[in-house]
């Protein structure tokens, strides 16, 4: 079905991102993959393009306001030739907007204009060992010292993508006890420069799929965070958690979407060369009524995800209408690219292939962001159930 949401703007930059991609990604890919980390001096030549500093303010070297939508084509073209850009879409799609929408004036001058320079990226702290998606659960602790100069900061966190190759972490930590009337309170977040003394890197840890990108644990041993490293105000970190919450989800539910869409491609592309019992397998009706049914759920899909990007666009994006669309977009990605593995035969279950690249890296979308299970609570309650 013909997409209706990109204009010849849109499209110009979509060529400009496949060149870069084609240039500055693939031909390293292998070997990012094989150190869990993209070279840092991509950043660089990604801000080079302009791509670091969506909605930045020109005042301090961005873009100024943005539509989403030319995050969704990084994505979406990424998920084409079945490469990932590192923390990319961490750093920018989901940890950028709490400093655009938290940080004060003298915050913003400190750190946007590095950022868009490609010269700070960004990671985030939220998941505890024991917390995952409970975040009112978090543990880590940032008390004040008795002059009021600094917050000092203990605890752990862990499956924190990007941190090995940025400059600043965004930290959920707990300022005031929770109360048995709201275990949510008491949140707070705190911008951490990576080499604070005490900020300490544990296990980087192993994954199945989105290896180019370095997942960690952290460890904070009496870190000391100056007061005006506190985004927003104190104890209300869990409604700014929960407020940039729908963006994230849209953004996964992009990459979902992408991702199915090339598994489809790719195994077209497969079973018209790859020849069985003297014919192609394409020829069989097996075959054909698989594609015919995944594309069929990805057209349905793309339209559901593309409502959400106009959504996001227009500020209408609620949190129930971001978990249906993620939920959605994972399950399917899920399924289409399975069936897509299962007609590649034994060549799908191999790394060389993309489409089990694909595979590998599809599947924590149903966990990271909010697992399905999550997504159907919040519907659920949108549903007044």
């Amino acid at each position: 079905m013909k997409r209706s949401i990109y204009t010849e703007e849109h499209e110009a930059f979509r060529a400009m991102i496949r060149d870069f991609v084609a240039k500055e990604v693939q031909p390293h890919f292998a070997r990012w993959e094989k150190d869990n980390l993209v070279d840092r001096d991509v950043f660089r030549k990604l801000a080079a393009l302009g791509v670091l500093g969506f909605d930045i303010p020109e005042e301090f070297g961005g873009s100024g306001d943005t539509s989403f939508k030319y995050q969704a084509i990084i994505t979406e073209e990424c998920a084409r030739a079945a490469v990932t850009l590192g923390h990319f879409g961490v750093s920018t799609g989901i940890v950028l907007p709490y400093l655009l929408n938290l940080a004060d004036d003298e915050q913003k001058k400190r750190w946007l204009p590095a950022v868009a320079a490609g010269d700070i990226m960004l990671c985030i702290a939220m998941t505890e060992p024991g917390t995952g998606s409970d975040l009112a659960g978090i543990r880590t602790s940032a008390k004040l010292s008795e002059d009021g100069t600094h917050y000092v900061l203990n605890g752990s966190k862990t499956f924190i993508t990007g941190a090995r190759v940025s400059e600043l972490c965004i930290v959920a930590a707990r300022t005031s006890p929770a109360t048995p009337e709201d275990r949510r309170h008491g949140l707070s977040l705190f911008v951490v420069p990576t080499d604070s003394e005490g900020f300490e890197y544990g296990r980087k840890l192993e994954k199945v799929g989105l290896r180019s990108s370095d997942t960690s644990e952290l460890a904070f041993n009496e870190v000391k965070v100056p007061v005006e490293n506190l985004l927003g105000k104190q104890d209300e970190g869990f409604s700014y958690l929960g407020r940039n919450l729908p963006r994230e989800r849209l953004q996964i539910a992009v990459g979902a979407t992408a991702s199915a869409t090339a598994a489809i491609r790719f195994a077209k592309e497969y079973v018209t060369e790859r020849q069985v019992f003297g014919k192609p397998v394409a020829a069989f009706q097996n075959t054909k009524f698989v594609l015919a049914e995944c594309a069929t759920e990805v057209a349905a899909l793309q339209a559901m995800v593309d409502k959400g990007i106009e959504f996001d666009d227009a500020g209408e994006l609620t949190p129930a209408d971001a978990a249906k669309i993620k939920l959605f977009a994972t399950e399917t990605a899920g399924r289409v690219i399975d069936k897509c593995v299962q007609l590649h035969g034994g060549y799908g279950y191999m790394l060389e292939y993309p489409i089990a690249r694909l595979y590998a890296d599809t599947r924590v979308n149903r966990i990271y962001g909010g697992t399905s299970e999550v997504m159907k609570t919040i519907i659920a309650k949108d549903l007044g159930l």
